[in-house]
């Protein structure tokens, strides 16, 4: 069956000339920024055991993973997320370093989504793990470097939203509901469906839970969500986390980020290994996430070390749509067409790399004829071409 030899998988794509070099660009700026900042590169494999990602209950659906049997009938799955295999990794090789490590990753993560809806299965990833620190610092260092990543790629025009899972948590787990009811209403505050959430709530007895739950969704902004949920909550433990939240704002704040920052409580993602902040990074103009993380304190845990972790990922193809969006991205153009005339092909190869010495983008003629060369060359749109004999004559078109 050939049927399907000239076309890419559902979900995938082919990336040609300015999407692949900037993608390329990307990669490499993140990195440097990474580096930069005591982060030190780490690369897992592109199949894991199905164990590494259901060793948290509900953290991603099996169903959105591509699966596969090794040759001793063991089930494997394409990796569907950097995270949990870093957090094994740490558990086993690196279970001797002292704390905190600094690590970073630039690899591929496959997932299965649902047709028609436009988006990629697999997507190339590049981001941070703090890993063995459970305090403020850690978290500050986190964002301010996922925000100076992202001023590193160019980009001025972004939004970084910010939120704390624990307060949806402490919320939802006063409610005296089934686990499926909790999850729909996670799913709708997550999707800021406004009505269908408060038909789901209204069923419910009127509490204090119940109350900050139906406009959890529009708890979006600056200073005044704070102000906001502390009018309405008297639960020590939420007004503490909330305290958190507003400390780091604050913070953020003081280093002059004030402007890039927005509160938003609705951030309830369904990872569910996240434990404290979590945080999401928007292109002004593009409307899909190109970056998000968050705190998850109890991963490890699950692998045997109790380290707490904090860190993020850089979606780098949707970075390369947005900044193609917003920017004209050219590759670099052909400058000069080098044609040899006859038993002057090594001269001409050797013109060819002192104008690379010089910068200069040249292309090396494989046409028989100078008249084919100067045809490539318009049809091309280089204007000029280098003829190479006993000299190097120069014609400008």
């Amino acid at each position: 069956m050939e049927k399907n030899k000239l076309v890419t998988p559902e979900g995938t794509k082919d990336y040609l000339f300015e999407e692949a070099v900037l993608r390329k660009k990307i990669e490499t700026k993140l990195r440097d920024a990474f580096e930069l900042r005591g982060y030190h590169e780490v690369v897992t494999p592109g199949l894991e055991f199905m164990d590494v990602f259901t060793t948290i209950e509900n953290s991603i659906p099996v169903e959105q993973m591509y699966k596969l049997v090794d040759p001793k009938g063991r089930l494997m799955v394409l990796r569907p997320d950097s995270t949990m295999p870093i957090a094994r990794l740490c558990a086993t090789r690196l279970k001797q370093e002292y704390v905190p490590l600094r690590l970073y990753y630039n690899q591929a993560v496959f997932s299965v989504n649902q047709s028609l809806r436009g988006r990629s299965d697999e997507i190339m990833q590049t981001g941070i793990e703090l890993i063995g620190v459970s305090n403020k610092k850690a978290d500050i260092e986190v964002l301010v470097t996922a925000m100076k990543a992202l001023q590193n790629l160019g980009i001025d025009r972004f939004r970084m939203e910010i939120g704390h899972i624990g307060i949806f948590n402490s919320l939802i787990s006063g409610l005296k509901v089934s686990p499926e009811e909790k999850e729909s209403i996670r799913f709708l505050i997550q999707s800021k469906n406004y009505p269908a959430l408060q038909d789901v709530l209204n069923g419910l007895p009127y509490s204090e839970e119940v109350a900050v739950l139906k406009i959890l969704p529009r708890l979006f902004g600056g200073q005044e969500v704070f102000e906001k949920v502390e009018s309405m909550v008297k639960d020590p433990s939420i007004l503490e986390l909330l305290q958190y939240l507003k400390e780091l704002y604050q913070s953020l704040a003081m280093l002059g980020l004030k402007e890039k920052i927005t509160v938003d409580l609705g951030i309830v993602n369904r990872t569910d290994y996240y434990t404290g902040i979590v945080f999401k990074g928007y292109v002004e103009g593009y409307g899909e996430e190109i970056l998000s993380g968050g705190r998850y304190d109890s991963l490890l845990q699950e692998f045997g070390k109790d380290w707490g972790a904090v860190g993020f990922g850089v979606n780098v193809d949707s970075a390369v749509n947005a900044l193609l969006s917003a920017k004209d991205h050219k590759l670099r153009p052909i400058s000069v067409l080098v044609y040899s005339e006859p038993e002057y092909q090594m001269a001409a190869l050797e013109h060819v790399e002192s104008l690379a010495d010089q910068g200069i983008v040249s292309e090396y003629s494989l046409a028989d004829t100078q008249e084919e060369a100067v045809f490539y060359a318009g049809e091309k749109g280089i204007t000029r071409i280098d003829l190479v004999g006993e000299t190097v004559k120069i014609i400008n078109r």
